[in-house]
């Protein structure tokens, strides 16, 4: 039973990590970075998975140690997607700078 449990607890990780890397990269800009809050405001081009057309708004962000990497007026690359109902960054890069 242990090892069905770990087999299943395996292809579920597999399963989540294959949809993540499925998203698509969003470009964006940093507005806002609240932290206490775990959120970020971006100004967004079209985010197809969500069917949302570009927009500015405030995303809820997976893991708080995203909202480290970027600051305010950041050129940005992302994903997000639902998570348990909210809209969630789920990967998020700086663009390098040209």
């Amino acid at each position: 039973m242990k090892k069905l449990l770990t087999a299943l607890s395996s292809a579920l990780l597999a399963a989540a990590a294959f949809a993540q890397a499925a998203l698509p990269a969003v470009e964006g800009e940093v507005r806002k970075v609240d932290a206490d809050a775990k959120k970020i405001t971006l100004k967004h081009g079209d985010i197809p998975n969500l069917e949302m057309t570009g927009m500015t708004m405030v995303f809820r962000v997976q893991d708080p140690e995203l909202l480290g990497k970027v600051k305010p007026g950041d050129k940005v690359r992302f994903t997000a997607d639902k998570v348990d109902g909210a809209l969630t960054v789920l990967s998020i890069e700086p663009e390098p700078a040209s």
